[in-house]
């Protein structure tokens, strides 16, 4: 793992106090609901069982840990929790719970690699290649926050990071892998996206969305007015990763849809070959180009690595979660480093694209002079919150974090993880993935990674 930016400000000795950023966050939000305060929900209240540290008020449920028994009897849950989305269960598809409330169906990504702690059970119909150990699980919770059912959505897939929900009901699941077959056991080329039916798993199957292009993607967000699937790239050496669209021959969506392919196309923002070179929060670009990708099975060469023509293409180092907000796509940089190749140095920054006005503008910017023990490292998974906000997982050093952004652009701890996986003398805590909130926004669901976690968090949510 590369060096997070606590520990570069830890061995430079520049830690400061609190929360430094800059941008114009009233931009990133369409909710209607006022900012919070400043200490958002209030302080985080320690935890007597040593799980989840949340403000008062606040309480959680674990729906599932890594190990147990999945209770389709398919095997164990498996390891390494990482992107999830929930969805309303629908009519007629069995939905209701006994109660006479509505279902929630959770996707959830295990990102394994083939040397993955549990694996992804394989189940006839939902395996891809026998020999890679991701995938996804599909849980279905009452409205009382019982556990119905929690059962494989895909298997034989390999380091399911991320993703993002379509507009009709299924999960884009991504591999952050470029492994071809013939590599670390593989049978088949992995670096594709998946959909998954968080209901009914077999009407997908485990068929790879091969014209969305094969490089390490992390996640998606889709135009809703459009059918236009924005993908990130986390490339993990130089050059680093491209922001993608795909334009589908079916744009109208529906399951299945993306299956019938389109068009791959990488953005090249004019006269900037690194986005970490831009430094200043609201900078606008009006000029941006989609240029097609030459080859985006990458046969032969990474998408990165290839040719984008004399005016080349636009790079930017961890290239992570994405959603889409309003009319705009947002995308975020946890972060980059110039002694590992990157033009400039960052600890996160959130981009905007506008594709009516092809304008692109940095949002904001983190860093540098966070406390090890506040949160505030290298955003990762981000998801609207109800208040209006954003709630936000930390992937760094030191203390892991869900934190809020509020309107206002105030920074706020909402959860805290205390599951120590170092030892006392070094503790060392796991990141959070896949934060996501009901369809009525009344539960918030979060993954610790490891140990292999899925959290329910409920609340007053909208105080």
């Amino acid at each position: 793992m590369s060096a997070t930016r606590r520990e570069v400000l830890a061995r430079s000795g520049a830690l400061g106090v609190g929360i430094a950023f800059t941008g114009a966050m009233s931009e990133l939000f369409t909710g209607t609901a006022t900012a919070l305060g400043h200490t958002g929900y209030g302080p985080l209240v320690p935890d007597p069982d040593g799980l989840l540290d949340l403000p008062e008020g606040f309480r959680y449920r674990v729906l599932s840990r890594e190990g147990d028994q999945l209770r389709s009897g398919e095997g164990r849950v498996p390891s390494n929790h990482d992107g999830m989305a929930a969805f309303a269960g629908r009519s007629g598809s069995g939905s209701g719970d006994r109660h006479g409330g509505r279902v929630v169906h959770l996707v959830r990504n295990h990102e394994n690699r083939n040397t993955g702690r549990i694996p992804v059970p394989t189940i006839e119909g939902l395996t891809y290649d026998p020999m890679g150990k991701g995938g996804c699980t599909s849980l279905t919770v009452d409205s009382r926050g019982n556990v119905l059912d929690e059962r494989v959505a895909i298997a034989g897939t390999a380091v399911n990071c991320a993703g993002g929900p379509t507009p009709w009901g299924t999960w884009l699941t991504c591999e952050e892998t470029e492994d071809k077959a013939g590599t670390n056991g593989y049978t088949k080329d992995h670096g594709f996206i998946f959909e998954v039916d968080p209901a009914h798993p077999h009407r997908t199957g485990a068929v790879p969305l091969t014209a969305m292009g094969r490089f390490q993607h992390e996640a998606i967000a889709v135009d809703p007015k459009r059918g236009i699937v924005y993908e990130t790239e986390d490339a993990f050496e130089r050059p680093f990763g491209l922001f993608y669209r795909f334009l589908p021959n079916k744009p109208e969506g529906g399951r299945g849809s993306l299956r019938a392919g389109g068009r791959l196309q990488a953005m090249r923002v004019p006269d900037v070959p690194d986005l970490s070179s831009i430094q200043e929060t609201g900078a606008t670009f009006d000029r941006v180009e989609w240029v097609d990708v030459p080859d985006p099975l990458a046969a032969q060469t990474a998408i990165r690595f290839q040719d984008f023509g004399p005016k080349g293409i636009t790079h930017a180092q961890k290239l992570e979660g994405c959603y889409w907000g309003g009319r705009s796509v947002y995308f975020v940089s946890s972060f980059a480093h110039s002694s590992e190749g990157s033009a400039a140095d960052h600890f996160g920054q959130i981009w905007r694209y506008d594709p009516d006005a092809r304008r692109l503008t940095l949002v904001i910017v983190f860093g540098p002079d966070t406390d090890v023990q506040l949160p505030g490292e290298s955003p990762d998974n981000i998801c609207l919150a109800p208040s209006g906000g954003l709630m936000v997982c930390e992937d760094g050093g030191g203390v892991q974090h869900v934190y809020g952004v509020t309107r206002r652009g105030e920074v706020y701890a909402m959860a805290r993880n205390r599951q120590n996986i170092g030892t006392p003398e070094e503790p060392e805590w796991g990141e959070f993935a896949g934060v996501t909130f009901s369809p009525d926004g009344r539960t918030m669901y979060v993954n610790c990674y490891t140990p292999g976690t899925t959290f329910a968090v409920t609340g007053p949510w909208r105080r």
